[in-house]
């Protein structure tokens, strides 16, 4: 029996163990656990490409799986965090707290996609369910640890998690260009893509500086990355159509 080959399928199970335990959090009113687990579901779905290419134990059914675990961790968790925060501070009785539970609906269709589509073998075609998961987290997060911040108050009211929900969503499924944030040996310097990369890896920098410098939890680091990611894509993807 060659055990080697079932390691990445066990990395993905770790994946999807996190989605879940990640779910039951949020209904225990913790959604730092939630976040918290969130980031080390996307550690396992690095760590389980890393196994697959090191190990070559590629194989149908670990694809499959890495997409079901995605399903959980990158769209059914980030739905369901938004969805009670809303509840949280609306005190549950607004019928807009229902509207980011399009994201794990769109996060099926998202994935579903990506599973047929081969122009998504270097980078992507709409917006990755862990950049969308990833975004909806920390904001999430954000507001548990800093219930006094402006984010607070702007998701106090019944339009600003909605309508980002409902953005995020329509991004999942577009035929917008997103650029992986992988470095990979095939890319050329000089390229749009690869500037992006550079550019938003100093982002990332002056992020975690800007954060330290003002005092703001850590997971505001996400928010400023992530954000600056789409803006970027949707500039880009301007910019491309307006050249045509």
């Amino acid at each position: 029996m060659n055990i080697a080959r079932h390691i990445p399928n066990t990395v993905t199970s770790m994946n999807l163990l996190c989605g879940v335990l990640g779910v039951i959090s949020v209904f225990n009113g913790r959604q730092d656990i939630a976040f918290c687990l969130m980031l080390a579901a996307a550690a396992f779905d690095f760590l389980d490409g890393f196994a697959a290419r090191a190990l070559g134990a590629y194989s149908a059914i670990g694809k499959e799986l890495d997409s079901l675990a995605d399903m959980v961790s990158f769209g059914l968790l980030p739905s369901v965090m938004l969805h009670c925060l809303m509840q949280e501070m609306s005190s549950g009785a607004d019928i807009w707290s229902y509207v980011p539970l399009l994201i794990v609906i769109f996060s099926a269709l998202r994935l579903a996609k990506f599973n047929v589509d081969e122009r998504q073998s270097e980078n992507f075609i709409g917006l990755a369910t862990p950049a969308c998961a990833m975004l909806c987290g920390s904001l999430a997060y954000y507001i548990s640890r800093d219930p006094d911040s402006f984010l607070t108050r702007w998701a106090e009211g019944f339009v600003f998690i909605p309508v980002l929900s409902v953005v995020l969503s329509v991004l999942l499924v577009s035929e917008i260009p997103m650029f992986s944030m992988k470095f990979k040996k095939n890319v050329q310097k000089g390229t749009p893509i690869y500037k992006m990369r550079v550019f938003l890896m100093g982002w990332t920098a002056v992020s975690i500086l800007l954060v330290w410098i003002l005092g703001l939890n850590w997971s505001m680091i996400v928010i400023l990355v992530f954000t600056l990611y789409i803006i970027m894509n949707l500039v880009n993807a301007a910019v491309t159509a307006g050249s045509k």
